[in-house]
């Protein structure tokens, strides 16, 4: 009898694992647009497993991409049936004679739907996202209002907010969401987030000027810093980080708590997007209002990164005194480090004074322990011997944190330098084996690079056994990491005339364009990438030239049109191009559409 009962339980369990295959093969079926086979595995399972009602629906689906209805239409009237039904149902068997042309049918059901709220105004819930999936945003309307007034706990303002927004009823959205943001300040993200898709960079836009008004109305009906707290995330996604920070200034002196993150963060996006005049008043102000001595050293370190980036300036000796004159007030201590290392870079690649930078590092290593503070300073060390072409010296320091820091973003940095000093001392096979760990890197970026430097290495090193070309291009590599631009362009050049027609070629175009830009010679370095474009259109730097040459177009060259059909160009012709997510916001951003 027990041997009886355990072929039972076999069979058993074995027929339920064979018929929900059948479900897992269905959906495979279903998600490939086989409808047909589709709906032979999910009715065998159906009629195996006629209670089970996880199979309704997606066989409804099924029928309804075969425009088979009617079959659909018994199918969810059956399963309608009896004392307790799922009022999803009533959503399903409504969407199904809308299908049908039967509207007046269709609304029946939804109501019925809606009317089961009366019994359970929980389902709200799931009746509200499926009418929410099936686009019947006014049915999702009826059920959210119905519910809240049915049950005063539940809320469902962000959710009617959001679909107002679908319908297009900007006003009534805005209005909802302040009103929620202000309750519910945890929401702020995802609030903001939604509204990003409405609120642009374009401060003359309907939708921009409507949020502006209804958070202006806010300020005088209910008086509160949440309200210039949205007016600074308005002026950020306009771009206009002048008012943003005029807001974060007000909020700040309204403030019992006085703190400057929001304002320190501001300094760091106008910074990033090349506001350098709005960056300098925020580290102004930094200095001024803050007692945290932290604070203070890089707001003035700021300050000092911004004289050295502006080239108009170009006065090295002064800004030489502004970094003395900071350490002397600070001390070279391990509070200064960060300093001491933009010093360091300072003296050595904008004053040529690499002797004072190895001395200033060395110094610098032995105030603190610390291993990530440790292989910041040997990687700036190294650099600065690179710049001086003492490599084998760069290269112990490079193989230090590399061994230090062996699983860490720092540790598989050194190794790209490690390969990039050799490659700059001709050691080419060295530097190729390098690059090949880095390839998997868990930074993108390094792997990036290296995958880069890497084919640059592997297409050249064979078509020429002395590698004089390859040779060349390593030197003009160098020369402009030593900001000895115009020689670097001269060898270049030198490439690009003694060897045309070789695989280098595209790669010597690219880099002197790049240093073109870097001179402001802006038609020059056009040139160059329209020859890659015109010449190697099949070579792996073609994506690289489209980018470049798109962002000097929309950037430099005042020339949107040309821009977009190169960013155009990324996006179907390069998909898997590192620059594809970059192109594509730049070509919608020329386009005039809302990013999200």
């Amino acid at each position: 009898m027990i041997r009886n009962l355990f072929i039972f339980i076999f069979f058993a369990l074995t027929s339920h694992g064979f018929y929900a295959q059948d479900q897992i093969i269905a959906r495979q079926y279903f998600d490939e647009g086989n409808f047909e086979k589709a709906a032979v595995y999910y009715e065998r399972f159906h009629r195996n497993n006629p209670q089970h009602s996880g199979v309704i629906v997606p066989l409804v689906e099924t029928y309804q991409q075969l425009e088979k209805y009617q079959k659909a239409e018994a199918l969810l009237l059956e399963a309608a049936k009896g004392p307790k039904v799922n009022p999803v149902l009533y959503i399903e068997i409504g969407y199904n004679y809308s299908l049908m042309s039967e509207q007046q049918k269709a609304e029946e059901y939804y109501n019925k739907a809606i009317a089961s709220l009366s019994i359970n105004p929980n389902y709200a819930y799931i009746l509200g996202k499926t009418f929410r999936t099936k686009s019947l945003l006014e049915q999702a309307i009826s059920t959210y209002k119905k519910a809240m007034e049915l049950n005063g706990q539940l809320n469902f303002v962000y959710d009617l907010a959001t679909i107002y927004g679908e319908l297009g009823e900007v006003e009534l959205m805005y209005s909802m969401y302040l009103e929620l943001i202000k309750k519910s300040p945890n929401l702020a993200p995802t609030i903001k987030r939604n509204l990003g898709r409405f609120v642009t960079d374009d401060a003359g836009s309907e939708n921009n000027i409507s949020f502006k008004k209804a958070v202006l109305r806010k300020t005088q009906s209910e008086p509160d810093v949440l309200w210039n707290e949205m007016l600074s995330w308005m002026f950020v996604q306009q771009r206009d980080y002048k008012n943003a920070f005029v807001q974060q200034r007000a909020i700040y002196k309204r403030s019992e708590a006085k703190s400057l993150l929001q304002i320190v963060d501001l300094g760091v996006v106008a910074l990033e997007n090349e506001d350098v005049d709005t960056a300098k008043a925020i580290y102004e102000f930094i200095i001024a209002e803050t007692n945290d001595v932290q604070q203070v050293i890089q707001a003035k370190l700021n300050l000092i990164t911004l004289k050295i980036t502006d080239s108009e300036q170009g006065n090295t000796n002064a800004i030489k005194s502004d970094f003395e004159k900071l350490l002397a007030e600070y001390g070279n201590s391990v509070n200064t480090l960060m300093v001491q290392i933009k010093y360091a870079k300072f003296l050595a690649f904008q004053m040529g004074e690499s002797s004072h930078a190895e001395q200033l590092l060395k110094q610098a290593l032995t105030l603190s322990k610390d291993r990530f503070l440790q292989a910041q300073l040997k990687i700036t060390l190294a650099d600065v011997l690179v710049y001086d072409e003492k490599f084998n010296q760069a290269l112990i320091y490079y193989a230090q944190v590399q061994k230090n820091l062996k699983n860490d973003v720092w540790g598989q940095y050194a190794r790209f330098k490690v390969a990039q000093t050799s490659f700059y001392k001709g050691d080419f096979q060295w530097a190729e084996t390098q690059l090949n760990i880095l390839k998997s890197s868990t930074s993108q970026l390094i792997a990036n690079d290296a995958l880069e430097l890497k084919l640059l290495i592997s297409d050249n090193i064979q078509q020429d056994s002395i590698h004089t070309a390859l040779k060349l291009y390593a030197k003009a590599d160098l020369l402009a990491y030593q900001n000895n631009t115009a020689e670097s362009i001269r060898i270049l050049q030198e490439i690009l005339d003694n060897h045309k027609g070789d695989n280098i070629e595209d790669q010597a175009l690219l880099k002197q364009g790049e240093l073109f830009e870097q001179l402001k010679q802006y038609d020059k370095a056009a040139l160059n990438f329209e020859k890659i474009i015109a010449f190697y259109s099949d070579g792996i730097l073609m994506d690289d030239a489209l980018f470049h040459l798109g962002v000097l177009n929309l950037k430099k060259r005042m020339m949107p049109e040309h821009a977009k059909k190169l960013f155009e160009r990324i996006i179907f012709e390069h998909q898997d191009s590192i620059y594809f997510v970059q192109a594509r916001e730049l070509y919608r951003s020329i386009r005039g559409d809302q990013l999200e």
